[in-house]
């Protein structure tokens, strides 16, 4: 899967999406924290009629001026605002992180689920070449009275339901390989290249160690912290609101003859509106305890799901080593010993067609619990944001 990944993911609208609003949001704390645009003013006074110029150089009120306004917040706003919308440029990065490791999640999920169907056929395909073998040998049985014409119609009652199976799991490949294509940007009747179904490797990271790990790497954890954080900043820039905003202005004023006047004034904001203002404190007071139950809230599910899922990679990874080790070469064993017992005439055909159906579902749910096996790791490096080894 890992050569679609790199080059494919990234086109996906969802990704793409979540991509511009992290762009978006990355230019927000430049503008936050900026000075409002300053404004320049012209006009006149005039003496004797409104027309510009009127009585300058004779009368002292009479005069063309130019005039600059700068808004000034109280310090520390502006740095409050830009921080502000930093933590939201943080929140959508990681909004950005956790889509493109939910593709690639899917991407693998469905990759796996597909080599499953393929290693599912393969069992059918292998299965029912020894079915018809076992027919064979109970059909020259039933012919010369050794048989009864009951063995031969389980026996091939036996392969139509092999043929059933085959036929979901046909369905189920050529699903996963619409769903790839789709997820890879390929037309859906594009072939899709199946690798032998791969190594698995032991559990060697601990739970404790995940979720230790989880904590820093997981992109939902990250966003919930960082929005925290811009409540925080969103509190304290609440608080600054008390003290007053100014505005400086300074201006040119020509006279005519007389000498040019110069002006500068200061302007104050008077925050006379405590109600208002206790108010927006405790809204974003509100605002911060309401960020930090979310993040324990995520928190909890996340944990809970992480130690699901690998308790699954856990019970996979067991049933993997027994199904291999000891449940499937003694059902082969026992084969052999019923089928060497039929031909001689000292077991019954059921028997050896029981023995034969048990094997088919062992080694397909050892085939199923590596599926699982994968998928629980798959879905670990999700929540988590922690690379496995699969």
């Amino acid at each position: 899967t890992e050569r679609f990944l790199t080059s494919k993911f990234g086109k996906k609208p969802e990704v793409l999406a979540a991509q511009k609003r992290y762009e978006a949001a990355r230019q927000k704390p430049a503008q936050e924290g900026s000075l409002p645009d300053p404004m320049v003013s012209v006009g006149w006074n005039s003496s004797g009629n409104p027309l510009p110029g009127a009585g300058l150089g004779v009368e002292p009120v009479a005069n063309v001026g130019l005039m600059a306004t700068q808004e000034l917040p109280y310090p520390g706003k502006l740095r409050l605002r830009s921080d502000i919308a930093s933590k939201e440029a943080g929140a959508e990065a990681q909004q950005y992180r956790a889509a493109q490791l939910n593709l690639i999640s899917r991407v693998k999920q469905a990759f796996y689920r597909l080599q499953h169907a393929e290693v599912m056929l393969g069992i059918i395909d292998a299965n029912r070449e020894l079915l018809r073998g076992l027919l064979r040998i109970t059909e020259a049985r039933y012919s010369v009275g050794k048989a009864a014409q009951s063995d031969v119609f389980k026996a091939q009652t036996q392969l139509t339901l092999l043929d059933t199976r085959q036929v979901q799991f046909e369905r189920e490949r050529e699903a996963r390989r619409a769903e790839l294509n789709s997820l890879v940007n390929r037309p859906p009747s594009s072939p899709f290249p199946i690798t032998p179904e791969p190594h698995v490797p032991k559990l060697e990271f601990k739970l404790d160690d995940l979720l230790a790990r989880t904590e820093d790497a997981a992109p939902m954890l990250a966003r919930d912290q960082k929005m925290i954080e811009r409540a925080e900043s969103a509190l304290n820039l609440a608080r600054k609101n008390y003290y007053p905003d100014f505005a400086v202005n300074g201006g040119y004023y020509y006279m005519g003859a007389m000498p040019p006047m110069y002006m500068f004034r200061a302007d104050v904001t008077l925050p006379l509106r405590l109600g208002r203002r206790r108010a927006e404190v405790t809204e974003r007071a509100a605002e911060v305890s309401q960020a930090k139950h979310t993040y324990e809230a995520t928190a909890q599910s996340l944990h809970y799901r992480i130690r699901e899922d690998y308790a699954m990679a856990q019970a996979a990874d067991k049933l993997m080593t027994l199904y291999h080790e000891t449940v499937i070469p003694q059902a082969r064993f026992t084969i052999q010993s019923s089928l060497a017992a039929y031909e001689t005439g000292s077991t019954d055909f059921l028997s050896v067609l029981m023995n034969h159906m048990a094997l088919i579902e062992y080694e397909m749910s050892y085939h199923e619990q590596m599926m699982d096996y994968h998928l629980a790791l798959v879905r670990l490096e999700e929540m988590t944001g922690v690379e496995l080894p699969q």
